[in-house]
């Protein structure tokens, strides 16, 4: 039974106070309606005594403290699903934004989700191409697996999360259904646009599923926006049988509304002005990535967050790397070489990876190359610092070699350009062709059968 109220106590930026309220619950849905007859929605964040503190989804301008009625829902935010949900665009919080209509509803669904047992989850195996060789050879992003990566302002993210989408697949032949859900937190009109004609030209749109919260729209809707896309994908995954890779950009932005909106409720803040429980906001997000036993399909995260001052110690990053199964991180320097994805190879890895590759799932010599290909870069890095302090001229002819796999490795494995879609055959062969410019002694690494049958140099 809803209950309805006239009349506010405090409004305070996107928060509203109501007092005298009885029998309300946390995340239970309100609707207001104003004096001119507007209606906007919120749902109760906290609860003291007989008190509610209540977000506004459409910020609280033109809310009056007398005249505003309120009625509780008894229920919290739910959204409606379908299987016609895929190649449409909705607004942050779940309304159709492409013109098409409101969705013909099948089920509705809580967005904060349920926990997954982890007695239920299944251990991630199988991997997902996204077509780059940094990371399906390097970094591979396996089912069910939450892999982030970490950018900085100015660095080409968006870009990044555009060929994804683009070019993902479930790799080599098969008939398990694959679809991406898209989700964009607090992005400007332009980029917005962007995603929307990248997505369309390339022809992908039919099976990406896209929620685009605005810069101008309300900060409170930002909250909800990740919380939206990952209740589509756990339909689509668990419930439609299907392989989903959700893209989440920006996490940053997500966690500076939640700053902003703990700011407004008065509560005391930890690092960086940031609300003590942002640990547990991002985990209830990422944790809903996996595989449960007797379902099928799979969620699959790729969060992609901004590090304010390419700080990886800030508590966004450093929180995110806690709880997600590795990063990738790009690199301001290579970008500045117009390296594109400008991956900084050494601190990115998938901690997932080594589950996933190899014989029956990629090919036999997938991690070998890998570990090789790492510890040749090392090199590479250590010859550079030794050739700043001496001279290249001075070099011994092995570091002069190291030097130029590197500027090959950077140049023709991470720089393979925005148009260009590899398979994992096509970046392991590369990665061959790069090892070949080293001795074969340096190859220390690599079994022996596999140097016999790859190695011909």
């Amino acid at each position: 039974m809803s209950i309805e109220y006239l009349g506010l106590s405090e409004i305070n930026g996107p928060m509203v106070v109501l007092e005298g309220v009885q029998d309300a619950s946390y995340e239970e849905v309100v609707e207001f309606r104003g004096q001119d007859g507007s209606r906007k929605l919120g749902r109760i964040t906290a609860l003291t005594e007989d008190k509610a503190v209540i977000q506004v989804f459409a910020g609280t301008e033109n809310m009056s403290l007398m005249n505003t009625q309120t009625r509780l829902t008894g229920r919290p935010m739910e959204l409606g699903l379908s299987a016609e949900i895929l190649g449409r665009t909705f607004d942050g919080i779940g309304r159709p934004a492409d013109g098409l209509g409101p969705i013909n509803a099948d089920v509705m669904r809580n967005i904060n989700g349920l926990p997954m047992n982890p007695v239920s989850r299944e251990y991630p195996r199988n991997f997902i191409q996204t077509g780059i060789s940094t990371i399906d050879g390097l970094t591979t992003l396996i089912r069910g697996q939450k892999l982030p990566i970490f950018s900085g302002n100015g660095l080409p993210h968006d870009k990044l999360a555009a060929q994804i989408v683009r070019q993902a697949s479930l790799g080599g032949d098969t008939n398990e259904a694959f679809a991406i859900v898209f989700a964009a937190m607090g992005v400007k009109h332009d980029v917005a646009d962007f995603f929307r004609r990248t997505f369309e030209e390339s022809g992908v749109s039919d099976h990406v599923v896209t929620y685009l919260n605005l810069a101008n729209d309300p900060v409170a809707e930002r909250l909800i926006t990740p919380k939206v896309a990952l209740t589509a994908a756990e339909y689509l995954a668990f419930e439609c049988g299907m392989h989903i890779l959700v893209i989440l950009t920006d996490m940053t932005s997500f966690a500076e509304a939640l700053r902003e909106v703990s700011s407004s409720n008065g509560e005391i803040p930890s690092r960086k002005g940031y609300p003590g429980y942002l640990y547990s906001e991002l985990a209830t997000l990422y944790e809903r990535a996996g595989i449960l036993q007797g379902k099928p399909g799979s969620v699959t995260q790729i969060p992609i967050l901004t590090m304010p001052n390419d700080d990886i110690t800030h508590p966004i990053p450093d929180l995110t790397g806690y709880i997600t199964e590795g990063q990738i991180v790009l690199e301001r320097s290579l970008y500045g070489q117009s390296i594109y994805p400008p991956v900084s190879v050494l601190p990115s890895l998938s901690r997932l990876m080594k589950d996933g590759i190899g014989e029956g799932y990629t090919r036999a010599d997938h991690q070998a190359v890998a570990n090789q290909l790492f510890s040749s870069y090392a090199k590479v890095g250590d010859a550079r610092a030794l050739a700043s302090v001496i001279g290249e001229d001075e070099l011994s002819a092995l570091d002069k070699t190291y030097l130029e796999f590197g500027k090959a490795f950077e140049s023709r494995f991470v720089g393979q350009g925005d148009g260009v879609n590899r398979s994992i055959l096509e970046t392991l062969d590369l990665g061959w062709e790069l090892l070949r410019m080293l001795p074969r002694e340096e190859l220390d690494r690599v079994d022996t059968k596999l140097l016999d049958e790859y190695y011909k140099g």
